[in-house]
């Protein structure tokens, strides 16, 4: 959730509306600085608000709690006995979570841990547990089995010698203890191994031969000399209409890469967790982004290494969560309960204050407060930021901007970036406010100010700050922290990037691996947010952990201005729609699409394909208001918008009812269930309609499930089609049911079709995502896969 919790955001409107008129008014034309002011003095007085936002905590605990960590391990063993091995995987990462540091239970989640990795192939992170688990006092009884565990997945990575070397270890502690009958099973596992070594150092595995093809190409890049991390292609503009923007300097063509950048902070979005009530002792099973991916570089996590304080953070490997400790989570870890109940923005406001350091934190926003000097000189003045920079003087002047005229990913850039004070509700702001101020409240409460003032950006270095305070008055320095924090979190609204991520539905353990992107993190990205919004863009936006590449979707002429979509696109929306939703961003699209649409009043094709059809004829039904009726004048239907968009909802909850079906194993069920809601919908939805091709979609699925890999491809082709009608031949969505098609095709070996879905789903998914992705190595995979089977085979398909 980007902003707090509902009961928090309903306090602060309720306390909003019962100030008086004046004060408001006060509120409502602050400054930052003055609206932190204010808003310490609000908090001072209305101590019940604090009190209550500190009880809301207590529904999202981040605390370590051993009671939770027995729960947890318990509910892994029966999982891991029931043969489920991603369950138990799971639950036992988030027993982990919960043990302190230097519990001994801690090494035995380490060692139960490397048993699910090892019966899930995961061998080289299997032998990472067990050194954890040795690491953290393992007890010496029980490390015999641990050491025959670690000797077999050496045997399986071709590791010899080291196999052997444990073997020895192991025989010695075996011999070592006198009461030889407990040691029985593993005598006999021991001397199996030793025959499996014997055979492998006799027989070795033929060396595999490299398969030419498989690395993707690599891309021609040339830095752009002006903005870190943009290609050559590029340059900055700005004017008073679009303010700072980016424009081809030359030609560009479909593909190719833009923009490579770093995120200068990000923060993972939690997901659904189940919120406990007063009381109540349960823990949540569920799997979120929280337990999916690494805090810091967002990489998804197999065996996570959890935070030493807290429950709640958990990392890819000892190195992120040592950096991510140093950077942020020293000061952020004892925050977890606080930062999850005021919502992400807060979160990536305080982290971003945290990266950039006091020192360059406290400079940039003394200048605002000038408003007229230089950001690096403050002897030189410059314009404000709402004006035009001097077209005369190229990079330099524009906001942002160093003195040397280069735009660099950096805080100085990331602070020009608009926070829209005066465009914000009143009520946004008064919640804004009262939630940074309660933050560093408890910053100071929590004794956390010191490492705060000393976190100094990877490029500064100084003395150790001191400050002084009186009562619960925020310090001179808290202010500053607190007045950048709010600027920051108004920032996100407009500038808050999603980092997207192809999560896969189900298992993922079926012949075709379906997927859908969801929101893995929210992130500042300075050169990214340089783009401006078209509803229909000229590039599409890709992610690597916490890495976005920007590529051309279409060409680019020279001296065309580079856009990308914030989310409203022409393919999926209808203009007015977009409209509504792009007023959180302050401005009035006037893309080309917006402008065709508005000006010639005829109706977009997302309305007319994902429109009702008459009942009786299937003609499509017209109509602004509740009552629509047909199109065809000699049938005249009138129904009701309401039965209708009943109609339409019932449908979708037992196509989702389908869906369950088939997640328990029912797909003959699944099939009937998914049949059914074809024929009603054809009753009155349009054969264009998305939902049409989302049926046939998962009948497809189904039927891959199933193996009957003709009929799944059947379904998928008509998906296809109305995917291409809405979203264009070479659009991503297009890629991506290709990709799936490939997948269905292979697996039938359909080898001939396979092939040509194969280079037509290559070449859309390069254009989106690069020659390096993973799925274009995955098509890559298939295609040297189908060239390599016996010429008997490949005549007959």
């Amino acid at each position: 959730m980007a902003l707090p919790v509902a009961e928090w955001q309903g306090r602060t409107a309720r306390l909003w509306a019962a100030l008086d008129p004046a004060l408001r008014e006060r509120l409502a034309a602050a400054s930052l600085h003055d609206a932190v002011r204010l808003g310490c003095d609000l908090l001072r007085t209305e101590e019940e608000e604090e009190a209550a936002l500190l009880r809301l905590c207590h529904q999202a605990p981040t605390d370590k709690e051993p009671e939770a960590a027995s729960w947890y391990r318990e509910q892994g063993n029966r999982e891991f006995k029931r043969g489920h091995y991603q369950a138990a995987l799971r639950l036992y990462s988030k027993a982990a979570s919960h043990e302190p540091p230097g519990s001994p239970e801690l090494s035995v989640c380490f060692a139960n841990r490397s048993a699910t990795l090892f019966h899930l192939g995961h061998f080289e992170v299997c032998l990472e547990d067990i050194a954890r688990a040795e690491s953290h006092g393992y007890p010496d009884r029980l490390l015999p089995k641990v050491l025959l565990r670690k000797a077999e997945c050496l045997l399986c990575l071709g590791r010899l010698q080291d196999a052997q070397d444990i073997l020895g270890v192991l025989e010695s502690k075996i011999a070592l203890d006198r009461v030889m009958t407990t040691h029985l099973t593993r005598l006999k596992t021991l001397s199996q191994l030793k025959i499996k070594l014997r055979e492998k150092e006799g027989c070795p595995e033929p060396a595999r031969e490299a398969r030419g093809g498989i690395q993707g190409e690599s891309e021609i890049w040339e830095e752009n000399h002006s903005i870190s991390g943009a290609s050559s292609s590029l340059s900055l503009s700005f004017d008073a209409e679009r303010g700072r923007h980016l424009v081809a300097s030359q030609d560009i063509v479909p593909g190719q890469s833009l923009l490579k950048e770093e995120a200068f902070v990000s923060v993972l979005c939690p997901g659904e967790s189940l919120a406990l009530q007063d009381g109540e002792a349960a823990w949540d099973t569920r799997a979120t982004n929280a337990d999916l991916y690494c805090h810091r570089c967002l990489r998804q996590l197999l065996a996570s290494v959890p935070c030493q304080g807290c429950s709640y953070a958990k990392y890819c490997s000892q190195d992120c969560a040592e950096v991510a400790w140093q950077q942020y989570h020293r000061t952020e870890c004892s925050l977890g309960a606080l930062l999850l109940t005021l919502g992400v923005f807060c979160h990536v406001a305080l982290r971003t204050v945290l990266l950039a350091g006091f020192a360059e934190v406290s400079r940039l926003v003394g200048w605002s407060h000038s408003g007229d000097k230089d950001l690096q000189n403050p002897e030189a003045r410059c314009k404000p930021l709402s004006e035009a920079a001097d077209a005369g003087a190229g990079t330099r002047g524009i906001p942002g901007c160093d003195s040397s005229g280069q735009y660099r990913s950096s805080y100085q850039a990331l602070f020009h970036l608009l926070p829209h004070t005066e465009q914000h509700s009143p009520e946004h702001k008064f919640l804004c406010t009262l939630s940074v101020v309660a933050l560093c409240k408890q910053l100071q409460s929590a004794s956390l100010e010191a490492a705060l003032l000393n976190q100094e950006s990877p490029q500064q270095c100084s003395k150790p700050k001191t400050c002084e305070k009186t009562s619960d008055e925020l310090s001179p320095e808290l202010k500053t922290v607190a007045e950048a924090m709010l600027r920051h979190v108004l920032q996100l609204q407009c500038n808050a990037q999603a980092i997207t991520v192809m999560q896969e539905l189900g298992p993922g353990d079926g012949a075709v691996v379906d997927k859908k992107p969801v929101r893995l993190a929210t992130a500042f990205f300075p050169v990214l947010s340089l783009l401006n919004h078209s509803c229909c863009p000229n590039t599409s936006v890709s992610f690597s952990g916490t890495a976005a590449t920007v590529r051309a979707s279409q060409p680019i002429p020279r001296g065309q201005e580079v856009l990308h979509c914030y989310g409203p696109h022409r393919c999926r929306m209808r203009v007015f729609e977009r409209q509504q939703l792009l007023s959180q961003y302050f401005f009035e699209c006037r893309c080309r699409a917006c402008l065709e649409e508005l000006e010639s009043g005829v109706k977009s094709m997302v309305s007319i394909r994902n429109s009702f059809c008459c009942p009786k004829c299937q003609a499509q039904m017209l109509g602004e208001e509740d009552t629509l009726c047909c199109s065809n004048e000699a049938c005249a239907t009138s129904a009701s918008r309401e039965n209708l968009s009943g109609r339409l909802q019932d449908l979708q909850q037992q196509i989702e009812k389908a869906l369950n079906l088939l997640r328990v194993g029912k797909a003959d069920q699944a099939i009937k269930m998914l049949l059914k809601c074809q024929m009603d919908a054809g009753k009155f939805l349009s054969p264009e309609h998305l939902l049409m091709g989302e049926m046939e979609d998962h009948l497809a699925q189904v039927y891959a499930t199933l193996g009957k890999w003709q009929e799944a491809a059947r379904h998928l082709k008509k998906s296809i089609e109305i995917v291409e009608m809405h979203h264009g031949p070479s659009s991503v969505e297009t890629g991506h049911e290709l990709f799936k098609l490939a997948q269905i095709l292979f697996n039938g070996l359909a080898v001939s079709e396979a092939l040509s879905t194969i280079q037509r789903a290559e070449g859309i998914l390069s254009v989106h995502f690069g020659p390096q992705s993973a799925q274009i190595q995955e098509l890559q995979e298939m295609k040297a896969c189908l060239s390599e089977l016996p010429r008997n085979i490949l005549q007959r398909t």
